[in-house]
């Protein structure tokens, strides 16, 4: 396994700091005009005598955050945050926060650096350029460090492979490693149909999105350009149409069955029925508005089951195909090929209501499909959150990584779970890992479009095609 020379961190001046990262890269490194002056800024409370922190915005507008512990044991991680965000301008706030809730990894003696990204909205190849720009300022003015890894949670997940796969491969990759957590590893072309789902059958059921009284638009949208909608506005709808939001016996039996059906026919679990909903919506509005209101996503074929009446769900559910450009675009934008040619870890939680754990059977498969399954190893955890899962786990699983790396002898789902009782003494969050445990395909959960049950979903030889069309992909 390719090694680096190790530069430690020996000091850190406010003076030396105050240019550090003042500079946004997206080819080789060069200077360019800084956007705004740095500086070191209070690290989380559990951090504070542990590394020091700095924060600052790049030329292309993303801000940052970075954290380089005290005793710094040479590794940097990466990290790319989910979402996506949809505000108009990049978050100062996003990248604080992302550092506070994996300070884990700088506990564990690791650097972090985490982008904000350049704008809200979608755009993975943006993120995963943002975070490499971030990668090379770090290594600009701290030295390179002799490992180099990144961690991608959720949309992430998706961010981190694509990072991988665009920047990891060949003599001077840039990364060593990926740990991908509760990951969206399904890409955007298929990753959201469950979504699609979701937005056509409530609205055969509800009819308040929009209303009769409103005006009409294809509900590939998600919303209108100029609707005034907002996420309370979504919740009211929501609520007068399944009681959600009530207790069982304050329903009305219309509302009841209308939340049995929604449910049982997409297979969303109702306690993220508002958030899955809320990306159909608002989400699905950002990246067709992104794709030049051109539809990338279908159900033309899709035969919908699980309801009390499906005949009739078939039969008044409103259809429509992709428009194939649009496709592609939004496939070249965040599909994964598998050409993955570093160590690849990931962690899902099992119960995971929000990225299906069956995104990890579409991620392998694509990894076969391209012959470069030998560089993934796939954990599972009996958890049921999303956003977050045992610190000690991830303490394990980076740490597992990390090895992988230095021996280049991959670990096992078993190895990895015996190691984490020795991080669990120290941050008593629990080890829930479940070796034995392998997810059934992503068509299991997500009804399957005609012809796209094959990975990767987007091959190698398409992607180096797509590359080579005028305004291919999602502009950044």
């Amino acid at each position: 396994m390719r090694r680096r020379a190790r530069r430690r961190l020996s000091a850190v001046t406010a003076g030396c700091v105050a240019g550090i990262l003042s500079v946004g890269l997206i080819g080789p490194a060069q200077p360019s005009a800084a956007a705004g002056t740095p500086g070191a800024v209070p690290c989380p409370a559990n951090l504070t005598a542990k590394a020091t922190c700095y924060s600052g915005q790049d030329s292309h507008g993303a801000h940052y955050t970075v954290a380089v512990p005290h005793t710094w044991n040479g590794t940097l991680v990466m990290h790319a945050h989910g979402g996506p965000d949809l505000g108009a301008e990049s978050d100062p706030q996003r990248s604080a926060d992302d550092l506070e809730r994996w300070s884990v990894m700088v506990d564990q003696g690791y650097a972090w650096a985490g982008s904000a990204y350049r704008r809200g909205g979608y755009g993975t190849r943006m993120a995963a350029s943002d975070t490499e720009n971030l990668r090379r300022l770090f290594t600009e003015r701290f030295g390179r460090p002799s490992t180099t890894l990144i961690h991608g949670q959720s949309w992430g997940g998706n961010v981190a492979a694509k990072t991988i796969e665009m920047y990891g491969s060949g003599a001077g990759s840039s990364y060593d490693g990926a740990l991908l957590t509760n990951g969206v590893l399904a890409g955007g072309s298929r990753g959201y149909d469950y979504r699609v789902d979701l937005r056509v059958v409530y609205q055969y059921y509800c009819r308040n999105h929009p209303r009769p009284s409103e005006p009409s638009y294809p509900l590939w949208m998600g919303l209108r350009e100029d609707s005034a909608m907002t996420g309370a506005g979504l919740r009211a709808r929501l609520q007068e149409c399944t009681g959600y939001a009530s207790e069982p016996a304050d329903r009305t039996s219309l509302q009841q069955r209308n939340l049995d059906d929604i449910l049982a026919v997409t297979r969303i679990p109702e306690r993220t029925l508002e958030s899955h909903l809320s990306f159909a919506t608002f989400t699905f509005r950002d990246i067709v508005g992104r794709l030049g209101l051109r539809s990338p996503f279908s159900n033309r074929h899709v035969r919908y089951s699980g309801s009390h009446d499906d005949a009739a769900l078939n039969a008044g559910v409103e259809r429509f195909s992709a428009d194939p450009t649009a496709r592609r675009d939004l496939s070249y934008d965040s599909d994964v090929t598998g050409a993955v040619s570093v160590p690849v870890l990931t962690m899902h939680a099992i119960d995971d209501p929000t990225a299906f754990v069956e995104h990890e059977a579409a991620y392998r498969e694509s990894l076969e499909g391209a012959h470069r399954d030998r560089h993934l190893v796939q954990t599972f955890t009996q958890e049921g959150e999303h956003s977050g899962l045992s610190t000690s786990e991830y303490a394990t699983a980076v740490s597992a990584l990390s090895a992988w790396v230095r021996t280049g002898r991959p670990p096992t789902p078993a190895s990895v779970a015996a190691s984490c009782p020795a991080f669990d003494a120290g941050y008593g969050t629990g080890c829930f890992f479940r070796p034995d445990h392998r997810p059934a395909s992503y068509a299991s959960r997500v009804n399957p479009r005609a012809g796209a049950t094959h990975w990767p979903a987007m091959t190698g030889a398409q992607e180096r095609r797509w590359s080579r069309l005028e305004n291919v992909g999602i502009a950044p």
